[in-house]
């Protein structure tokens, strides 16, 4: 699940909370605490992707196979069939090569860096795991549907891995929340930021289709389908939120609680869904 391109800004952050202390050497400190999720996520990728290169996974071109058995990484068969369905969130902490984990982590920083304010420690973390979540449910939906054939004609499902069906779900909701008329932001500065997401997304997404588009594919692959599942979900995730800043707390609180319920209800239809996919005959 490739991701290239350019992203946001990192440095463009919108004002705090407005309860901030006014002292400069006072806020450094506060602002610091403000990205700990984004700090978090790009850890657990990175310490990951370091453990599986200590365990001689290759860090430049490392074998589908491998990721498929010991590292969790995504597998319609396995999930619908074997019902290994925690390979639907430990595939997003998985990358393949040094390349794949250096872009969707430059991505992951600069979306989390501007999404972390508007959502939270906990949201970003929500946004991460939910949408990705859903990414890699399409992707898994897709793949059994259409699987692949081998020149015997044998079935074969890729195997998918990833945080970039993550990163889609917090452009997703970025554009969402973004558009809030409630920011303390110049509304000019407010479309800029929000532009620069929606070119992100638009651009990752042809570049992902043009890729892929009339290969045939037999390991690991550019995984659109994980980008839009993500993507479509982070859109609808932000639906009935309100931004951080500029909202009290309550209403904030509330409203992402609601966010929350409404995707993992969702989610959990659509494995529900899933899971009686397989069981069809033919």
């Amino acid at each position: 699940m490739g991701s290239y391109g350019a992203a946001p800004n990192p440095e463009i952050l919108p004002p705090g909370t407005g309860d901030e202390p006014r002292s400069p050497a006072a806020r450094r400190p506060r602002r610091s605490w403000a990205a700990a999720a984004t700090y978090l996520l790009v850890g657990i990728n990175c310490a990951v992707f370091l453990a599986m290169t200590l365990h001689g996974v290759s860090p430049i071109n490392p074998d589908p196979d491998t990721l498929f058995q010991h590292w969790g990484a995504n597998h319609a068969g396995a999930v619908l069939d074997d019902g290994q369905w925690t390979r639907i969130v430990t595939a997003m902490f998985v990358h393949v090569g040094i390349v794949h984990l250096a872009t969707n982590m430059w991505c992951l920083w600069n979306l989390g860096m501007l999404a972390e304010p508007l959502m939270g420690s906990f949201g970003l973390i929500a946004v991460y795991i939910l949408t990705g979540a859903a990414g890699n449910l399409l992707s898994t939906a897709v793949n059994w549907v259409w699987p692949l054939h081998d020149a015997a004609g044998n079935v074969g499902y890729p195997v998918g891995a990833g945080a970039s069906g993550a990163v889609f779900g917090i452009a997703g909701a970025l554009i969402v929340l973004l558009k809030s008329t409630r920011l303390p932001v110049p509304p000019a500065e407010l479309r800029r930021l929000r532009r620069s997401v929606i070119y992100f997304a638009v651009i990752n997404l042809v570049i992902g289709a043009s890729i892929s588009f009339g290969s045939k594919l037999t390991g690991i692959h550019i995984d659109n389908m994980a980008h839009l599942g993500g993507f479509s979900c982070g859109l609808l995730f932000a639906v009935p939120m309100v931004p951080r800043i500029g909202s009290e707390r309550r209403q904030f609180d509330f409203r992402f609680g609601l966010a929350v319920s409404m995707i993992v209800g969702v989610l959990v239809l659509f494995g529900f869904f899933l899971s009686n996919l397989s069981r069809t005959p033919g």
